[in-house]
């Protein structure tokens, strides 16, 4: 591609500077283990994880660059790099690994164990790292200026604008003291709902709504009013035409995986009580079979990149001769991991599988870090649905388990912990691809971030094991503080396989939605995560998808234009920044059992109204818009 020839990094490929060093490790592993720990806690309490990159960038920045009074962007970069693989494999740990626990307190099985928990955080960690090693060349340089990987590039802006100061870096801090300050009073103090919603009485099951968030609006802005709308049209088929068909047709039956009639989960829940139960399916059905036809299409690209790795096996003076931008972890060092992570698979007693079982464990542990190494490069890491891709693993694994006698809790304890692997590998892939990104465009080496992902990953696994026996002596999985729903709903779907009661037809819609959305030439991964997510989730990222669209329709020239696209981007790096810390913060005082202290609307007993938030998220976007039409001071 032209872009790639074009394209310089901040710091040129001939010039060394400080990268890899004990500061940057040491900082790294310490925000790893609190980024893991946060995050662990937050996807078990709400469902969803915070993508620490830009947080574990904006930190390193103020402890590397203002307390110990060193000058090196790519140094920060490694911080970043290690701290965010925390993050990650909490977010793929969390998704499946509690449903062991809880078939422990059911007395089925003994409690697992912190050594099983490691290796199996390990291996989808190193796993999902090694896998974008050959990658990188065909997703991060070949298609730079075709996959924008929101967050990865918002790192980047952080970062240059630490590194630049001026305008730029106030625009960016501007953003996020604003997102941390807009974040602590709504979901802090509770002084007015982060997400609004009316169900339409009149057309049962469908529920208009918006998440009223700096972040979203930042993720939307970054992405652009194409991918925003592919989103809101997946999110529109499932909450205006799928759910309220569910409703008119489903009556006072009760069909599985529900377990009360439709019309009492509406009366006693509304809307959502479809979508956890039933649109969640289809979802994960549109985001397997998207997935699939992703790989299909960018098959040609991987093999020649693979190729290409393969190579610099029988040329072993490649690396050394490539410039300092290109070097990645030489292919004889990937096959050794993966050779030693098979054998260890087929061994340890966790994982019931043959040594031909253990290499399928690998192979879709590669298909689903290049699914979701792409999907992020479109939407970004916080809205990568890790839990829909876990789902398609789990249907697999537990089937091929049963099929080959592997059944019982033997069969269902070795599901889990194969979708624990594979799970790890998508949230960790997604994660490298973003700080790979990050690296391109800062001019960092490749094979030191990718070293300093795996550090990351020991570190992590390590750290993961004592943090869910932690949670779970506090308040016990499936509790009213720690719901644990994707793991809740994982244990349920490895039940239902094994006694033959997967909701198959639901499975099967998802897949022939993303079909036809592919015959109609639709991009199928955005609208598939639109059918699987919120729909106020998918609201609130096209507010700021029309906020770039209007921006960029305004007369002007092609430079004032890409003036205003990228003062735009650095403001909405600031919101994605400044939420993402105030969120572990938040999760923190969570965890010390703060947050009802600081719960204003709980202790004087009020409610604002809905209208309040909305106005407040139009203030915010009208903000954005005059801060990208804003020229920079000379």
């Amino acid at each position: 591609m032209d872009n790639k020839n074009e394209f310089k990094p901040y710091i040129p490929a001939d010039k060394i500077v400080p990268e890899f060093t004990v500061t940057s490790a040491v900082i790294g592993c310490l925000l790893a283990i609190v980024f893991g720990a946060a995050n662990a806690y937050l996807g078990l309490l709400v469902g969803m994880t915070i993508s620490a990159s830009i947080p574990a960038a904006v930190i390193s920045m103020g402890i590397i660059r203002v307390i110990l009074r060193r000058d090196s962007i790519l140094e920060n970069n490694l911080v970043q790099t290690i701290g965010s693989a925390g993050e990650s494999l909490a977010a793929g740990a969390i998704f499946t690994l509690p449903a062991l626990f809880l078939w422990a307190e059911e007395g089925k099985i003994e409690f697992p164990s912190i050594v099983t928990i490691f290796f199996i955080a390990l291996f989808g960690g190193l796993l999902g790292v090694c896998f974008m090693v050959p990658l990188r060349q065909a997703l991060i340089v070949e298609e730079h200026g075709t996959l924008p990987f929101p967050e990865g590039t918002a790192c980047a802006e952080v970062l240059l604008a630490g590194e630049e100061g001026g305008s730029k870096a106030g625009s960016v801090f501007t953003g996020l003291g604003i997102a941390a300050f807009y974040k602590f009073i709504a979901d802090g103090l509770k002084l007015f709902p982060s997400e609004i919603g009316y169900a339409f009485q009149g057309y049962a099951g469908s529920q208009i709504g918006i998440q009223v968030l700096p972040s979203l609006a930042g993720v939307g802005f970054i992405c652009g009013p194409k991918i925003s709308s592919y989103m809101l049209a997946g999110g529109t088929l499932s909450w205006f035409v799928l759910m309220p068909a569910i409703a008119l047709f489903g009556g006072d039956a009760t069909i599985y995986p529900g377990t009360a009639p439709i019309s009492e989960m509406l009366a006693a829940d509304g809307p959502s009580a479809l979508w956890s139960n039933y649109i969640k399916y289809i979802g994960a059905g549109a985001v397997a079979a998207g997935g699939m036809i992703s790989l299909v299409k960018t098959f040609p690209l991987i093999v020649r990149t693979f190729k290409q790795a393969m190579a610099s096996l029988s040329k072993k003076h490649a690396q050394k001769n490539a410039l300092r931008t290109q070097q990645d972890l030489p292919m004889s060092f990937l096959l050794v991991i993966l050779a030693a992570i098979v054998i260890l698979i087929w061994l340890l007693p966790a994982f019931p599988v043959n040594p031909f079982g253990s290499l399928i464990i690998v192979i879709f542990g590669f298909f689903f870090a290049s699914v979701s190494s792409r999907m992020v490069g479109l939407i970004g890491s916080s809205n990568n649905p890790v839990s829909g891709m876990a789902i398609a693993t789990l249907i697999i694994a537990t089937l091929l388990l049963k099929a080959t006698g592997t059944d019982g809790t033997t069969g269902m304890v070795g599901a889990i912990a194969i979708g624990g692997v594979i799970c790890i590998v998508a949230a960790i892939a997604g994660d490298t691809s973003q700080d790979l990104k990050t690296g391109f465009i800062v001019g960092a080496t490749p094979k030191k971030q990718q070293l300093g992902e795996m550090l990351g990953v020991v570190v992590s696994a390590a750290a993961v094991g004592f943090v869910l026996y932690l949670l779970n002596e506090a308040w016990g999985y499936g509790s009213e503080q720690l719901p644990a729903a994707q793991a809740t709903m994982m244990k349920m779907l490895v039940e239902g396989i094994m006694n033959a009661e997967l909701p198959w037809a639901l499975i099967f819609i998802g897949v022939f939605v993303a079909v036809m959305a592919e015959i109609l030439k639709v991009p199928v991964m955005p609208f598939a995560v639109g059918m699987y997510l919120p729909f106020s989730l998918s609201a609130g990222i096209m507010a700021g998808g029309v906020v770039r669209f209007i921006v960029e329709k305004i007369k002007g020239s092609d430079a004032e234009k890409k003036e205003r696209g990228d003062r735009g981007v650095l403001f909405t790096s600031g919101l994605i920044a400044g939420e993402g810390i105030m969120g572990i913060v938040l999760a923190v005082l969570a965890v010390l059992e703060v947050d009802s202290v600081i719960n204003l609307s709980e202790k004087f007993g009020f409610t604002t109204p809905q209208p309040v938030s909305l106005v407040v998220f139009i203030l915010l976007l009208i903000y954005l818009y005059t801060r990208c039409m804003k020229k920079d001071k000379k």
